[in-house]
């Protein structure tokens, strides 16, 4: 079985995380999220893959190149104009030639791909979805099953008191290569177009329910839940050593670590007194003395000056230098390259 990694995404709801870096080459406790997705197939025998790409592509095929250091097999396929998710995928028809299975580039999972595939092959299925239970459906693809497992029915994001079923539709598929006969050429969607076309034809599309760990990082809330669930060991996959904390990481006070949920990336340094609660602090930044920052996220290559108090749910783009005493307040977000002076009091967003 082949595979293709869905990685042309921008992003926009991690913004400012994502102005620098595509979606999927967002770090989850110092590794791209793709990354995750690359070892999760290798671990189940499938080496031969391929991801659409369109924004800051260097990003993903410089990291990833051809794939042989993490022990697969890896192509790219550019889209100067996004294709859609059908689309995109029937782009690569040509190396799609058999049996294949699709999987977001941004999606945290340990999902069983295996025993997808048994049950894709009982069901003599042209195309299985992988489902997920959730409590709060009104952010997701909502799908409707029968008792035999195949899809009847699907719902967008619906009011809760609506919603059909609670299975939502994780962006994970194995499909057989005649698919492609029921997607047009061009910009084509799975959820607007594919699904409810084989839908109305009673087309063998049936839903897989996994009970394994799944994250749509799709927002920054999100963003921070994934990073703590693999710290505190909700989300494992084999095969893959993740650390809090990055390599080269200078800590002027390493009992800022005890009992403490953070995680700080390759080449930063920490400085004298400083306190870090439930902290993302991503590589190459330095934060100096006598500095608080509390559930925040400080993004690459920034400098935190002294005696700065940096309060909840604050999201410092990348390359920002933030000069001594200044005091962020809740929930505040500060674009990439900014430069706030000595003393400031920062309350609300700064524009671009």
């Amino acid at each position: 079985m082949k595979a293709m990694i869905m990685a042309a995404g921008v992003g926009s709801r991690l913004m400012p995380l994502t102005a620098t870096i595509p979606k999927p080459m967002v770090s989850i406790v110092n590794k791209p999220v793709m990354e995750y997705c690359v070892i999760l197939l290798k671990n189940h025998g499938i080496k031969d893959i391929i991801a659409n790409t369109h924004y800051l592509p260097d990003c993903i095929t410089n990291y990833f190149s051809d794939g042989q250091v993490f022990g697969v097999n890896l192509s790219y396929s550019f889209e100067k104009d996004l294709l859609g998710t059908a689309g995109g995928v029937k782009n690569n028809k040509w190396f799609l030639d058999q049996k294949f299975i699709v999987i977001s580039g941004d999606a945290l999972t340990n999902v069983n791909i295996s025993e997808m595939l048994t049950f894709h092959k009982q069901k003599k299925a042209l195309a299985t979805l992988a489902l997920k239970s959730v409590r709060d459906v009104t952010q997701y693809g909502v799908v409707v099953t029968d008792d035999n497992n195949q899809i009847t029915a699907f719902q967008e994001k619906p009011k809760k008191e609506e919603a059909l079923s609670n299975l939502v539709n994780t962006g994970i598929y194995i499909f057989e290569p005649e698919i492609f006969d029921y997607i047009p050429d061009g910009f084509y969607d799975f959820g607007k177009g594919l699904f409810p076309k084989l839908v109305s034809l009673n087309g063998a599309i049936y839903g897989y329910e996994t009970k394994d760990y799944w994250c749509d990082v799709g927002n920054i809330d999100v963003y921070k839940t994934s990073n703590w669930d693999v710290i505190n060991g909700k989300y494992r996959i084999e095969n893959l050593k993740v650390e809090p904390l990055g390599s080269n990481v200078r800590l002027s006070d390493r009992n800022m670590l005890s009992g403490n949920t953070m995680t700080l990336g390759n080449n930063c340094e920490i400085r004298k007194s400083v306190t870090l609660k439930q902290a993302i602090i991503l590589e190459n930044t330095i934060v100096s003395e006598n500095v608080q920052i509390d559930n925040s996220i400080i993004g690459p290559d920034c400098f935190i000056g002294k005696n700065t108090i940096i309060e909840s749910d604050v999201l410092v783009g990348a390359g920002c230098r933030i000069g001594n005493n200044v005091h962020i307040k809740d929930g505040v977000t500060i674009p990439p390259g900014k430069v706030i002076g000595d003393g400031s009091i920062i309350k609300d967003n700064i524009a671009v």
